[in-house]
């Protein structure tokens, strides 16, 4: 979207983004649109360091992505600060990493700070901080991509929408420009062939389904759409049959969401049948009799994923792992390890 092909701003492009969204901003009354709040994540950070450093092609390893990084992100930000200035706009630029998100006290403080900025009638410009990230390592990662990123943000902020802006119409049935591939209009999680991913992509469609069902599992109406439509955010916005749309499902609480989606769980409990219908069909606390084993070291409070068979659900425990192991089956009147209040469930089916 930043970038064409041969890795320079592709300005037309990002101009007509600009001018759609200073539309939403300022709204319509006399068509019945309401002015909307707006938070915009972007890449390009990486391609534009790249072509400013003089290198041939994409940066392969960490330290030139990372150099790249650190040389374009300037110059991304001064790009959207122009273009949003000339509509009337102030931008701010939020570089997060994903300290951001594993302690929950620096997930309270980040999206504070994206509502601070929100209030004072600013945009905020987004993008992983690439120089300071981790998203070259393999494990763990609780985002790798900014369509992931852009779905946490838009859950932790209480979003009424999210669009992911992609190189294809939306969510085909088959790989972009194979016979008989059609688009998905609503999403209910048909299975899909995905293609190859574009040059300087990192996820592709997949990263982009997969961010979308983040988002709409947290209550947030989330849309796949073509970013080369020059109406795309226009022809959403309007109700349009374009892209793909994922329904919102049931909003969570936001800590609820941040223990879901925005955290890295610190071990893992597993635990039998029994427990698992309790804790989905009479939304019980989990008790000790019903844990089979624990794995991991935490400390009290910490996030854990709940299994059996599969992760079902995530939750604080009480105790520290050591004290966990010792309670594991035990009967009686023992406190809960993970309270119902302190628990999401993910997936109620039985594995």
């Amino acid at each position: 979207m930043v970038t064409r092909v041969d890795r320079r701003v592709a300005l037309g492009r990002l101009g007509g983004l600009v001018e759609q969204i200073h539309e939403l901003r300022i709204g319509d009354p006399t068509r019945g649109c309401p002015t909307r709040e707006v938070v915009l994540v972007s890449s390009g950070a990486i391609g534009l360091g790249a072509e400013r450093l003089g290198l041939a092609k994409r940066p392969v390893t960490a330290l030139d992505k990372r150099a790249c990084a650190a040389a374009g992100q300037g110059a991304l930000i001064a790009m959207y600060d122009e273009l949003f200035r000339r509509m009337g706009h102030r931008v701010a630029q939020v570089l997060p990493t994903e300290s951001d998100f594993h302690p929950r006290e620096h997930h309270v403080g980040l999206i504070g700070t994206l509502e601070r900025l929100i209030g004072f009638g600013a945009i905020p410009v987004i993008n992983e901080n690439d120089v300071m990230s981790d998203q070259f390592a393999e494990d763990g990662r609780i985002f790798e991509d900014n369509d992931r990123l852009a779905a946490l943000v838009a859950t932790g902020i209480g979003a009424d929408a999210l669009v992911l802006l992609s190189d294809v119409s939306g969510v085909l049935t088959g790989p972009p420009g194979t016979p008989g591939a059609e688009r998905i209009s609503v999403y209910h999680g048909e299975s899909v062939q995905i293609g190859a991913i574009s040059p300087g992509g990192r996820g592709g469609i997949a990263a982009k389904m997969a961010a979308a069902q983040v988002a709409a599992r947290g209550g947030v109406h989330t849309v796949i759409a073509s970013g080369f439509d020059g109406d795309v955010l226009r022809k959403v916005f309007r109700g349009d049959d374009v892209g793909t749309v994922f329904p919102a499902g049931e909003a969570m609480s936001r800590r609820r969401s941040w223990m879901a989606f925005a955290t890295a769980p610190q071990g893992t409990v597993t635990v039998n049948e029994g427990a698992r219908q309790a804790m989905v069909d009479r939304k019980a606390s989990l008790l000790p009799a019903g844990v089979v084993s624990v794995s991991g070291a935490f400390a009290a409070g910490a996030v854990v994923r709940i299994v059996c068979g599969r992760e079902f659900a995530r939750g604080t425990v009480a105790v520290n792992a050591d004290d966990a192991r010792q309670m594991v089956g035990q009967s009686g009147r023992n406190k809960a390890l993970v309270h119902r209040d302190n628990m999401v469930i993910l997936d109620g089916e039985a594995p």
